[in-house]
């Protein structure tokens, strides 16, 4: 399997060259060549796999330059009832993603929240962990990561690379933005291989930075600088695996339809649907949500893509989508243009001088229903509301990202063809949101034992401006 960046560069590089990567040369991202079909066969066949299992058999297709033994033993490794151990209450653990209905065949949570920092980022996190490690011994080679998080993908991060030997992890977050438990997770671990720095801005401007140090070719390479987010193809491969397993959780055969509602920030979790469905997955729909950061929404309702700049992007309860620049957006845009890397290159140069784009009125978007989109957005007091009445009506304690997910689902439910389940991506447990889950709900929000006064916990960030050459000056002092 060879690889291409959605801005046109000419190198054709495999899997393991990109892991350690992150942006393509000319600032583009990388997708595979072409995407890789299922048959029917095969989801017949891979309907009774366990989630390691599955997830080997659909990497697979991805990773063509890890012999298969050594691909098998990392998923097995990765995907365990040990490591993905916060299910809910009467939900199979060994399940990984166990779909817990609300409604029995029609709506359903898919548990994507069961790792170690109970949010969905663990899904690929951890196997992004186990690759780095495997393809680094392998290499001889270090690698200094630098990232950026809006809330989820930093401790995620962290949690899959301390220890981790040929790894240092380099976190930056928007200061005081985040909520104290997702705070504690991150700035806690004291591990001599993890750094945190908290950007005095928004996430945005911390991505900017990230961006910014990667396409600095130079630094890169002298530096070894590799990248956790989103914006790492790795991430998105693995996400894929889940939105399988949960078609498979809520069908009984394979002629059958399901929908994913998919709460969405820099569009990664969204974006493996995405390439789910072209390899072939039964979905009638994806409905993507937003907050008030309604970058996403607005343009799947009219064609016009507007970032936000970061005095604009509003500060919400649901912070892991206060997001006003959609990284992966641009992976979506290029199948959308035909794949033809000189539109994205052009679309995108208005994007990096901050400018909108519209595509209303083109074929382009004329062609955006064959992709299945829907789209909608949520509030701080739809949230509000929208918690109560799940908890209300299902016993069942929503976190506030999920909420918007689930607000949006039933904005859209009716609009779905008779008998198709739709599921909604829970993105993380509600405990890391305990102050809107207190407003919602008059009392505080379950917490697993393991992480019980983990905000009191002696806590090592460094907090710095929003300012490309600290940034860099802080890397080269650690490494």
């Amino acid at each position: 399997m060879k690889y291409v960046s959605t801005r046109g560069h000419a190198g054709r590089p495999e899997f393991c060259d990109i892991l350690l990567g992150g942006l393509a040369p000319d600032g583009g991202l990388y997708l595979p060549e072409t995407y890789p079909r299922v048959s029917r066969a095969e989801l017949d066949a891979w309907r009774k796999l366990s989630y390691a299992e599955l997830a080997f058999e659909i990497l697979s297709k991805f990773i063509t330059d890890i012999p298969p033994a050594d691909l098998k033993a990392i998923c097995d490794k990765t995907y365990t009832a040990q490591v993905y151990r916060h299910a809910r209450p009467g939900d199979d653990a060994a399940q990984i993603t166990p779909v817990h209905w609300l409604e029995k065949g029609r709506l359903g949570l898919l548990e994507l929240s069961n790792g170690p920092t109970l949010a969905f980022k663990d899904m690929a996190m951890q196997l992004l962990g186990n690759l780095f490690e495997y393809v680094l011994d392998k290499r001889g080679e270090t690698i200094n990561i630098l990232g950026a998080t809006s809330g989820d993908t930093g401790s995620a991060a962290e949690y899959a690379m301390r220890g981790k030997h040929g790894v240092r992890v380099f976190m930056l977050s928007p200061h005081g933005l985040m909520s104290p438990f997702q705070r504690a997770q991150m700035y806690s671990l004291q591990d001599d291989n993890i750094h945190n720095i908290a950007v005095t801005g928004m996430f945005d401007d911390a991505q900017d930075i990230v961006k910014a140090v990667s396409n600095d070719a130079a630094f890169k390479a002298k530096y070894k600088i590799g990248a956790v987010n989103s914006i790492n193809w790795a991430r998105v491969a693995a996400q894929v695996v889940y939105y399988f397993k949960g078609y498979f959780g809520a069908t009984e055969s394979s002629d059958q339809q399901v929908a994913f509602c998919v709460p969405s920030g820099n569009f990664g979790n969204i974006c493996a649907g995405h390439i789910a469905r072209m390899m072939g997955l039964p979905v009638a729909k994806l409905i993507l949500a937003t907050n008030e950061n309604d970058v996403l929404d607005e343009f799947f309702r009219t064609g016009v893509y507007r970032p936000r700049k970061a005095a604009e992007t509003r500060v919400t309860s649901s912070p892991s989508m206060d997001i006003s620049k959609a990284s992966n957006f641009e992976r979506f845009a290029f199948d959308l243009v035909g794949r033809d890397p000189k539109k994205v290159a052009a679309l995108w140069a208005e994007v990096d001088a901050g400018r909108a784009f519209d595509l209303s009125g083109t074929p382009e978007f004329a062609r955006l229903g064959e992709f299945a989109f829907v789209s909608g957005a949520s509030s701080h007091a739809d949230r509000l509301a929208t918690i109560r009445q799940v908890y209300e009506q299902y016993g069942v304690t929503l976190d506030t990202h999920t909420a918007d997910g689930m607000k949006v689902a039933w904005d859209h439910a009716a609009g779905l063809p008779a008998g198709v389940p739709l599921l909604v991506l829970e993105t993380a447990l509600p405990v890391k949101f305990a102050e809107t889950i207190r407003e919602a709900l008059g009392h505080e929000p379950e917490r697993p034992a393991d992480l019980e006064g983990i905000e009191k916990l002696p806590q090592r960030v460094e907090v710095m401006a929003p300012d490309v050459e600290a940034v860099k000056r802080f890397i080269v002092e650690r490494v």
